[in-house]
């Protein structure tokens, strides 16, 4: 791909992600799909289902996969069958998508928000260990937050933007102080972590979203919880029905988190293409690493990388910017598509007030929640969409704005 040179080139518009163009070319391959679904009529926990189940554990280096009706959902059933409730400690990150903090606290638990580490905006093993030594203490074998009482149940990392949390030092903290590990893989389903390992395989139960705009998107909302634990994953499969087993029988109160089969089945033919569209999704971000460097604006923009020996999977291709919400005024006047990832860190939500955190702790989500931005990365991407976008940022520090 050429790298971009000085020279004006014509305006074309770039969304953030274009949807339409990854479905024109495995259109018949869908319809198809969904054919054989409707003439089945068995729309939930059907055959399709159960064969993503096994493919998505087999892509993510696990023995089993229990399909849940959305990220989110796979979130709180991890934590449901961890048994976390009401007064319990979660450690997580401060810097994520809300649904991270949320299903802790709908369970009524407490999110202990950690900070992140400034390059990769990942949970920082360190900032784990000074919260656990300095707020908390070991009584009879279990971890107890001095401030509430509570036991500390659960440590769950985020694998943010494609790339996974530091899983071997994570590992290790929860290991010496008896925490069961949830990993939240939302945005990075293979994604790997040295050895080989994939998001999700690491932890006790790993969570992926199928939400449409992930690198493997569904129809609509979808989700999964991986494990290598039968105990977990037979009581993942009765949570997500209400908590029955068998039908009418409540062992549990569990909830309505069925995966269904037309979900199922685009999942199985996108699955096929996940490979290919992650090495171009890794092509582009080198390009955009490459034009950056050479247009020389490395002093008001950084870009993302790849930790040594990581598959990042660039779920999204997120800088920090100079003047941040300036460029985002200057892309969209040039029709090239941004987002902000996440202009709240976690705990400076409204709703989590009453937790009692303020500006100065984690300063740098916060730093993190003022400086990036997310520009265009989808597989689809052209040469001359490409370009467009380097230019436009190189067109906006160059000008002086």
């Amino acid at each position: 791909m050429k790298l971009l040179t000085r020279e004006p080139i014509r305006r074309l518009a770039v969304p953030l992600l274009d949807l339409q163009a990854q479905y024109g070319a495995i259109e018949p391959e869908i319809m198809e799909a969904l054919r054989e679904v409707c003439a089945r009529q068995q729309f939930i926990l059907g055959p399709r289902v159960t064969e993503l189940e096994e493919r998505i554990a087999e892509y993510s280096g696990c023995r089993y996969g229990v399909g849940v009706s959305s990220g989110t959902d796979a979130l709180l059933a991890a934590l449901m069958a961890l048994e976390v409730g009401p007064g319990d400690g979660v450690i997580t990150t401060a810097f994520s998508f809300f649904a991270t903090a949320g299903t802790i606290a709908r369970l009524g638990a407490r999110p202990l928000f950690v900070d992140i580490d400034p390059k990769t905006y990942n949970l920082s093993p360190a900032g784990v260990e000074d919260l656990i030594g300095t707020q908390c203490e070991m009584r009879a074998g279990r971890l107890i937050d001095r401030n509430t009482g509570g036991v500390v149940k659960v440590l769950m990392p985020v694998h943010l933007f494609g790339q996974m949390a530091a899983m071997d030092a994570l590992m290790e903290l929860a290991r010496r102080h008896g925490l069961r590990v949830v990993e939240d893989a939302a945005q990075a389903i293979g994604a790997e972590y040295p050895g080989r390992r994939r998001a999700g395989s690491i932890g006790d139960i790993g969570c992926f979203s199928f939400f449409p705009s992930k690198n493997l998107g569904a129809f609509g909302d979808a989700g999964m919880c991986v494990t290598n634990d039968p105990t977990l994953a037979e009581r993942l499969k009765i949570l997500r029905v209400h908590g029955s087993r068998p039908r009418y029988h409540h062992l549990v109160v569990g909830g309505n988190f069925r995966l269904d089969e037309l979900q199922a089945a685009v999942l199985l033919v996108k699955l096929k293409y996940l490979d290919g569209w992650t090495r171009r999704r890794q092509e582009n971000a080198r390009y955009y690493h490459t034009a950056f460097q050479k247009a020389g604006v490395g002093d008001h923009i950084s870009t993302p990388r790849a930790m040594e020996g990581c598959r990042h999977i660039f779920n999204q291709y997120v800088v920090r910017a100079e003047r941040r919400d300036d460029l985002k005024d200057h892309l969209t006047r040039a029709e090239v598509g941004s987002e902000i990832y996440y202009p709240v860190p976690l705990h400076l939500q409204r709703c989590f007030a009453h937790f009692g955190y303020g500006s100065a702790h984690c300063p740098e989500a916060l730093r993190a929640a003022r400086e990036t931005l997310a520009i265009p990365i989808y597989p689809e991407l052209t040469a001359d969409q490409q370009r467009h976008v380097v230019s436009t940022v190189v067109e906006f520090y160059d000008d002086g704005h």
